[in-house]
């Protein structure tokens, strides 16, 4: 259940309650696609760090290990020990961009897989089974996601489509958690909002779906190639259909200033590969804008990626050192890298939840912002 506890101009202030825990919102769900977060970071490295929710995916987890392994593990939470609320998203998105040659059909998918080429086929009563399987907090409907850029016949008939595949995931869902088998009897569904950049056929869309009474709704389709202001536009004209006694996610976004900017325009869940491929690749976020710690000026560096910060990483060691662990390709550069990010995004959500408890969100996005883009390396 959502609630909404403050308003601070288009700004949220809520918390979920799940059969996990509670969510405070705005939030950041980490990303640990397979069950785990690229880089070498435990679960205990996670908790550390303020994650509130992690997020992981059922075509990955479907293909490896199976769905039907991680039921008989006890479920996901049990498995990867985190005892926390997990989301996993439907696989529509992947089905769409990961898998090879795929036929779409009224009853769902047909594909390869993309790591053996085995024939899958996944439609909204798969999607829901395996989410069910993973028993997951939060499941995604399984929707169509097409380019942004698609033809405008086509993004119709997608989300009309989409539409369809979300009646049937919410019948399934409803079946499966009345299972006595059933891990997660309390599961919860969101519904996805498509419609590329056409904002006529976005409300429209959304205008049908708030009327199913979903556990929440998410806007998806976005930062798969249009322009940032774009996607600020399609916020802007949607998000004031979606129910407000509803938790809004936006899905794969983003760089800290995307999330402060879909704070700004009512969003509560946010994730992204962001903070974890970043950090893989010597990039560390700090509150001066993002750094290269491959570049040469860092090898005698002895200060922390970022002062005053209180990350594992930052607590203990040198930018000089952690430099050194990426060009030895050291797992643990992986490990330092990927925990500072994340506990620096974990932060500035706190950070963005005090602001609007404090009625003082712009001034905060503002300084945020402009500290960000004064460092930019």
């Amino acid at each position: 259940m959502y609630k909404l506890l403050k308003k601070d101009g288009n700004a949220r202030r809520g918390e979920l309650t799940t059969v996990h825990g509670t969510v405070q919102t705005p939030v950041f769900m980490n990303v640990g696609t397979v069950g785990a977060i690229k880089g070498a970071v435990s679960t205990e490295d996670l908790e550390s760090i303020g994650t509130q929710i992690e997020l992981s995916n059922t075509y990955h987890l479907h293909v490896r290990p199976g769905d039907e392994v991680i039921k008989k593990m006890g479920g996901l939470h049990k498995f990867m020990s985190w005892n926390k609320p997990i989301l996993t998203d439907s696989g529509g998105f992947q089905v769409f961009s990961l898998a090879g040659l795929r036929k779409i059909k009224e009853e769902g998918v047909y594909f390869n897989s993309h790591i053996d080429g085995r024939k899958i086929f996944m439609g909204p009563e798969q999607s829901m089974q395996i989410q069910s399987n993973i028993a997951s907090t939060i499941a995604m409907a399984f929707d169509e996601c097409p380019s942004s850029v698609a033809e405008r016949s086509y993004i119709e008939a997608s989300v009309a489509r989409t539409t369809r595949w979300l009646k049937r995931c919410k019948d399934e869902m409803a079946r499966l958690n009345a299972l006595p088998d059933t891990i997660n009897k309390h599961q919860m569904l969101f519904g996805i909002n498509q419609g590329g950049v056409y904002s006529d056929i976005r409300i429209e869309h959304a205008k049908v779906i708030r009327e199913m009474d979903l556990d929440g709704y998410a806007v998806g389709g976005l930062a798969v190639g249009e322009s940032h202001e774009e996607m600020y536009r399609v916020l802007d004209d949607v998000v004031p259909y979606l129910p407000e006694d509803k938790p809004i996610y936006l899905m794969g976004v983003g760089t800290p200033e995307n999330i402060l900017e879909g704070v700004d325009r009512g969003v509560d869940f946010f994730d992204c590969v962001y903070p974890a491929r970043n950090g893989r690749h010597g990039n560390a976020y700090t509150n001066h804008g993002k750094m290269n710690l491959l570049n040469a000026k860092y090898e005698l560096d002895d200060r922390p990626i970022e002062e005053g910060c209180q990350c594992p990483a930052c607590r203990r060691y040198s930018r000089a050192y952690i430099r050194h662990l990426l060009k030895a390709k050291e797992m643990l550069a992986l490990r330092l890298m990927v925990t500072h990010n994340l506990y620096f995004y974990n932060t500035m959500m706190s950070e963005i939840r005090d602001a609007i408890d404090a009625d003082r969100f712009k001034e905060y996005k503002k300084a945020k912002i402009e500290g960000m883009r004064a460092g930019e390396e």
